[in-house]
């Protein structure tokens, strides 16, 4: 068992944890950076392996050694106790004590249920962008990619600089809603100049509007698509769906942790006062884990947070203003592209909810308890412990059995037994390291 000592750790290494640890080890703390992937940048700065990582990307990851962080990646935090971390990486299970904690956890992205939604071929938007990057072969693919928000122009940018034939993006905002987000972002030039970037991108991609995937087809994989749109449906023959509803906080090991979680909303995320403390003393949060807002937004979040871990809030202050700019961004995004009533009612009776273990909307509507809908169909019980379909149900009003008050319970990531028990009653002697 490695133990080791931090005066601030650093959990995620996405924009927001990026900017924490540099804005910790500037004032001469023992920082440490973990994350589950055995790259920096998380899933906005995830490495292509055809076009590398953004230059801001690189700068920052590249500067880790120089500042004095130590990166501890392919670590998968599974167990938290009183200011210690438990995790397994490739090198065996490590203790990670901490005087200060940055919770810097991202999030993932929300997928809705629909007709051939289990396809192959069919994806998150994020996730054929992933895929994409990682070198998974989409060029010369006919690629459809649908859903809502600005994650949609993104992706279909990814998949046309690798080769894919993107023959269109169907957006389920409608116009008024598009012309009401549109009339605002001069407010911010910046995020006005990216959005002319990415539509020049892509010139030759048509863009509809009130536009909603309803089903996909196909017998062994995707062979078409049916859309539905405000005059009517068609189907479009494609090789690749590309779905994304947008992104939900991950809050598990904050769950764990005790912090107190915001639940106003459909999907929970950290709570913090203005000093971005959550409720557990000590313990930090920023970016995505805070409410969906945006690379921006993450890397002043995460900037303010380390600072402040570090014990240096005066050198916050210049960041407040751009930290409420960028959540002023981000209420425009949810309110202009709010997800539809019938964005939430595509699933059929015999369409699943939890692929995992195969459990169709039905056998979930049957029961109003979520403790019931685990114990009975074994909903959220899968590979992804209801991090999927938990989400998806939260969207369509049903009781989510993954998020339930007492869902997450560690460990919080799958570990090797041997690794938890000597996680669990391992006792290092003064010193070690």
């Amino acid at each position: 068992m490695r133990v080791r000592d931090f005066e601030v750790l650093v959990v995620g290494a996405g924009p927001a944890g990026l900017a924490a640890a540099h804005a910790a080890a500037s004032h001469g703390a023992k920082v440490g950076l973990v994350d589950a992937q055995l790259r920096a940048g998380g899933q906005v700065w995830r490495h292509d392996l055809r076009f590398g990582a953004p230059k801001r990307a690189r700068v920052q990851i590249a500067g880790l050694a120089a500042a004095g962080i130590a990166w501890l990646g392919g670590c998968e935090i599974a167990l938290a106790e009183d200011r210690v971390l438990h995790g397994e990486g490739a090198d065996g299970p490590m203790s990670l004590r901490w005087r200060a904690l940055v919770l810097a956890t991202g999030a993932r992205e929300l997928l809705l249920p629909f007709p051939g939604w289990t396809l192959p071929g069919v994806t998150g938007a994020g996730g054929l962008q992933a895929l994409a990057k990682q070198g998974w072969p989409v060029a010369g693919k006919r690629v459809l990619v649908a859903g809502s928000g600005p994650l949609l122009l993104a992706a279909a940018a990814t998949l046309k600089r690798h080769g894919a034939c993107v023959f269109g993006i169907h957006e389920q905002a409608g116009p008024a809603a598009l012309r009401g987000f549109a009339a605002r972002l001069p407010r911010w030039p910046g995020k006005l100049a990216q959005a002319a970037a990415l539509r020049l991108k892509l010139f030759d991609v048509p863009y509809r509007s009130g536009s909603l995937v309803v089903a996909a087809h196909g017998e062994e994989s995707l062979r078409e698509v049916e859309i539905e749109t405000r005059t009517g449906r068609r189907r479009i023959a494609c090789d690749l769906l590309a779905a994304g509803w947008g992104l939900v906080p991950n809050v598990e090991l904050a769950r764990v942790l005790g912090c107190r979680l915001d639940d106003s909303g459909t999907h929970p995320h950290i709570a913090v006062d203005d000093d971005l403390r959550t409720s557990r003393h000590g313990v930090y949060a920023a970016g995505e884990a805070l409410g969906i807002g945006g690379l921006d937004c993450a890397r002043v979040e995460g900037a303010m947070a380390g600072h402040f871990a570090a014990g240096a809030p005066q050198a916050t202050q210049a960041l407040r203003w751009r930290r409420r700019q960028a959540r002023a961004f981000a209420d425009l995004l949810r309110r202009q592209f709010a997800l539809r009533p019938r964005a939430r009612a595509l699933a059929a009776a015999d369409t699943l909810v939890c692929r995992c273990e195969d459990v169709a909307l039905s056998s979930v509507q049957a029961h109003a308890d979520p403790r019931q809908i685990r114990l009975v169909t074994r909903c959220g019980m899968g590979a992804c412990q209801g991090r999927v379909c938990g989400a998806a149900l939260r969207e369509l009003g049903l009781p989510a059995p993954s998020l339930s008050a007492t869902a997450t319970r560690p460990p919080i990531f799958p570990m090797r037994l041997a690794a938890l028990a000597e996680a669990c009653f391992h006792e290092p002697s003064q010193g070690e390291v």
